[in-house]
């Protein structure tokens, strides 16, 4: 390692890079010097080569040795740590850059009030990271940051990563400034239940599931859409409290229910993390079973596909009977490739919502 650190058009000099001007000036060799200073070769050959910082007892031994004050050297070692805190936080900051390339601004602005700033890029992000609550958008690259990822890095682009952390990380922090109490995984249960008596409301529905799920300890958060961001929901423990999150980029009947019930059979279970498209493994399979069977009831699902009758009306009354929405029903038929994706009286069943958390 260097006595001193060149950056851009600026010099930050250690004091060890004075202390061998000094030896060298004196005629000594270091082992002298140092037996002089009352310090050890070693110790003397770190603080020359700029290893190691000047402490304040080879501060009072220089100072007597120089008859100077030992506030001089201080006053040095001071100045090296301000100049290579100035490099690191620019070198930083050109790293912030990069990632940033990978974020739209807009997102912010328009869905948390962050500033307009046109063309300011590093004020830009001086706010991400200020709302975000981290100490550099560099963080943001990797897996995991925010909440463990169920699926493996190689099936994650950079950009996949980034944009997912963002929404952990908004998620995250509603839930640590929620005064929530514990979480209880039997009044959660019961909050499930209440949850589904509402799949057939189409407005105030998000407010009571929040409510009820916040009293069981479990912060409910939708959040607006990160273009590229291939999340679909996400489970965290936070303190006591559990967040679950749920993305409004396909805020349909079918895929809004059908992710919520996926999410919350990952709580029931004890597995939290991020889920993305097309996830792989047995997890996600355990949590795409319970969300179909909460749902939809097995024994009457099969009951009414066994009668081979597929009409908007017949999907209409068949939900009617479950009390669920029509929706969810065509969602499942159409999962199931029992009824195709492109009948547009079909998916005219499917009702979209409107929400934010």
């Amino acid at each position: 390692m260097s006595n001193y650190i060149e950056y851009k058009e600026k010099v930050a000099f250690h004091p060890g890079y004075y202390v061998k001007e000094i030896i060298e000036e004196s005629g000594l060799t270091q082992e002298d010097f140092a037996k002089r200073l009352g310090t050890t070769p070693k110790n003397l050959s770190l603080l020359v080569r700029g290893e190691q910082s000047l402490s304040i007892d080879m501060a009072m031994k220089l100072s007597r040795l120089m008859g100077t004050g030992a506030a001089y050297w201080l006053n040095l070692q001071q100045a090296y740590d301000a100049l290579i805190v100035e490099f690191k936080s620019d070198q930083e900051l050109e790293q912030e850059r990069v990632v940033f390339e990978k974020i739209d601004y807009k997102y912010f602005r328009n869905n948390f009030m962050l500033p307009n700033l046109p063309r300011k890029i590093d004020e830009q992000i001086e706010r991400i990271r200020k709302f975000l609550d981290i100490a550099t958008l560099t963080v943001l690259k990797r897996p995991d940051m925010a909440a463990r990822f169920r699926s493996s890095a190689e099936n994650l682009s950079e950009a996949n990563t980034i944009k997912a952390n963002i929404m952990m990380q908004i998620a995250t922090n509603e839930a640590l400034h929620a005064d929530a109490p514990k979480f209880n995984k039997k009044d959660f249960e019961g909050a499930v239940d209440y949850a589904l008596t509402l799949t057939e409301s189409h407005t105030d529905f998000y407010d009571k599931i929040k409510a009820a799920f916040f009293n069981a300890g479990v912060i409910f958060v939708i959040l607006p859409n990160i273009s590229g961001s291939r999340i679909n929901g996400a489970t965290k423990k936070v303190g006591d409290n559990i967040v679950l999150m749920v993305n409004d980029r396909r805020l349909y009947a079918d895929t809004f229910w059908f992710t919520l019930f996926h999410e919350i059979g990952h709580i029931l279970s004890g597995d939290y993390g991020v889920s993305f498209d097309m996830e792989p493994g047995e997890n996600e399979k355990l949590a795409d079973e319970y969300a179909r069977n909460r749902l939809i009831p097995s024994e009457q699902y099969d009951e009414f596909i066994s009668h081979q009758i597929f009409s908007p009306q017949s999907i209409k009354d068949f939900s009617k009977s479950i009390h669920r929405d029509p929706g969810i029903v065509l969602g499942r038929l159409q999962k199931d490739g029992i009824v195709g994706y492109n009948d547009a009286k079909m998916n005219a069943l499917k009702k979209q919502y409107k929400l934010r958390s």
